[in-house]
């Protein structure tokens, strides 16, 4: 695959690297007294030299000959010198924040390269919000690598989005210089159905020689998945049981192991790798979804290491999981992933290899942040005003809007289970008493009235719904971070603070709130496209903890529990799930009445 992520491509340069390695022309950069972490062996180099010229590098070894007059030389001092961290797998509107700030947060860290599938934008303002996040990112020197949104909707027929992306739109980005592959397919039962649509997309992706990022989230891994892996897909980032990873890899699917803000998958799917006497080259390091109170206190994929060697993954093979097997998966090892001659001189200074805390970090030879900084402001970036009008709600929202009538005086309705941590759900049936005629909610039950408004089109459609599993006692929450459709989500004990809720977020753009008897207890604004914020990632930090502190309050403890509600209109995760167009069984992938016949 070509490469446009480097300072220069190989081609142009391979006179200069050749002279510079062999001491004829003096390089930029020397870093010395290093331990080489060399991911292509397992094994740390000690006292080794890396010679850097045209943004690549062009000797690991003795560097002495290689030093000019103009030549940069950083003393090491011993530290260990990593390649820099690439994360394969990540919705950087996750992080509340456009490109600038998610990079300014992340670079620190150690994070050179993203491979971003914006497909939360995309479902609101299509190709165009996709070119946005671009034209953002290339202000900063992080390497964001587009995987194009694949699934808008996520699952055609069951939501209504503020775009639509077919084989045609694919086909078009494909000829993109950022484009690199084709983002997570969630329409695995179209892949296996043999939809055209879906199949149409991924052909497309693979005409143009590109990768195939995928998402099977069902526990079956026999022959749904082998149809799934035949049909060009190359990685997941689903697995959730350390069988599903190891059957991935065992057919040559690259498992993306996951450990975001709220989907902590780790402690199971790690056993993969630690009780099996497996390779684990067929094993990647992802964050997914990361919110920016995760970036400010534990960090990025600095973090993900940690974690898996806390797992009990060994930490070179940690390393490996976010550099060469990240770059090997998209094809692209030739150019990035290892500190080797010829690469992209991507690098991190780490000072303890067990406690991965980075103190440099070099973009194509050049340094790009220290000691938990940016070393240089990025130039500002205005988001259009499409994108920071983005409600379109197509009513006068009031407490009367959330109203469901019964016909008895009890009545059994389907009740989707959240489970914290975890992106699953289960369908419950559980039994409500009519009052004055209505279903309401009951917290006795942890049973919470739901409600799904479209947003983008002023259709006034809405589904109704339940949901356990929040132990929410008193009051309401309100999203439009709401995958994928990113429509208007409401959750509440009473029609008049879910009404205070809806009606906070269209006033202000967009974002996620709650609220208890008639007050406004947090409120994290989202006014880009209803998905970020052009604030700092300390300043979204911030207010997300204004936020924790307000579920607390009203009796929600469960972690990041608004990725855990994001997650309810996705008709793409089993088992029950509601979209604007009602209640959907996603093992049937068929619309089911609320009540139980």
């Amino acid at each position: 695959m070509i490469n446009h992520f480097c300072k220069k491509p190989l081609w142009e340069v391979t006179q200069t690297l050749a002279a510079v390695a062999g001491g004829s022309r003096p390089a930029d950069l020397v870093i010395t007294n290093a331990r080489l972490v060399n991911v292509c062996t397992h094994e740390i180099m000690e006292n080794t030299q890396v010679a850097v010229a045209c943004g690549r590098i062009a000797l690991v070894g003795d560097a002495a000959h290689c030093i000019g007059p103009e030549t940069t030389v950083v003393d090491a001092g011993g530290r260990y010198l990593a390649p820099g961290f690439l994360d394969g797998h990540i919705h950087v509107e996750s992080s509340m924040m456009g490109v600038g700030g998610y990079a300014q947060a992340v670079l620190p860290h150690g994070t050179v390269g993203i491979y971003m599938d914006p497909h939360e934008i995309c479902n609101v303002l299509g190709l165009d919000g996709v070119k946005c996040m671009l034209e953002d990112a290339a202000r900063t020197p992080l390497k964001a690598m587009l995987t194009t949104p694949s699934c808008v909707p996520a699952v055609p027929g069951f939501e209504d989005t503020g775009s639509f992306i077919g084989p045609a739109e694919v086909a078009e980005t494909m000829t993109w210089d950022a484009c690199v592959g084709l983002g997570e397919m969630m329409n695995f039962p179209g892949i296996l159905g043999g939809s055209d649509h879906a199949h149409g997309i991924v052909g497309e992706t693979l005409k143009a020689g590109k990768i195939v990022t995928g998402h099977y989230s069902m526990p079956e891994t026999g022959k749904g998945l082998n149809a799934y892996v035949a049909s060009g897909v190359r990685c997941c980032h689903e697995s959730t049981r350390a069988e599903d990873a190891l059957a991935k890899m065992r057919l040559g699917m690259y498992a993306m192991l996951r450990e975001g803000s709220a989907w902590h998958d780790l402690k199971e799917v790690a056993k993969s790798i630690t009780r099996n006497a497996v390779d684990s080259r067929f094993a990647v390091l992802i964050s997914d979804d990361t919110h920016p109170h995760t970036l400010v206190a534990q960090g990025h994929l600095d973090h993900l290491v940690r974690r898996a060697v806390e797992e009990g993954i060994d930490v070179l093979t940690a390393i490996q999981m976010v550099t060469i097997n990240c770059a090997q998966c998209f094809q692209m090892d030739h150019e990035l992933g290892s500190i080797t001659p010829g690469k992209c001189a991507d690098m991190v200074l780490i000072d303890d290899l067990n406690k991965i805390d980075v103190t440099k970090v070099w973009i194509d030879g050049e340094l790009v942040a220290e000691n938990g900084r940016v070393c240089r402001p990025f130039a500002p970036y205005v988001y259009p005003d499409r994108a920071t009008h983005s409600m379109h709600v197509g009513e006068t929202i009031t407490p009367a809007t959330f109203r469901i009538p019964a016909q008895k005086e009890q009545v059994t309705v389907r009740a989707i289970e959240v489970i914290a941590a975890k992106v699953g759900s289960y369908e419950r049936h559980v039994t409500l008493r009519a009052r004055n005629g209505l279903l309401e909610s009951d917290p006795a039950q942890d049973v919470l009235k739901t409600v799904v408004f479209e947003r983008h089109h002023q259709t006034g459609k809405k589904g109704f719904g339940f949901v356990k599993g929040f132990g929410i006692q008193n009051g309401a929450m309100a999203s439009t971070v709401a995958h994928d459709a990113h429509n208007l989500l409401v959750i509440g004990t009473n029609d008049d603070d879910m009404a205070l809720a809806a009606n906070t977020l269209i006033a202000c753009g967009g974002g996620m709130t709650a609220v208890q008897n008639g007050r406004v207890l947090g409120t994290v604004p989202l006014p880009i496209a209803g998905l970020m914020n052009d604030r700092s990632a300390d300043e979204m930090s911030a207010l997300v903890e204004q936020l924790e502190q307000a579920w607390a309050q009203i009796g929600c403890t469960m972690p990041s529990p608004f990725m855990t509600m994001a997650l309810i209109p996705l008709a793409c995760l089993p088992e029950l799930r509601l979209t604007d167009r009602g209640l959907v069984d996603c093992t049937t992938f068929r619309f089911v009445p609320l009540e139980v016949e």
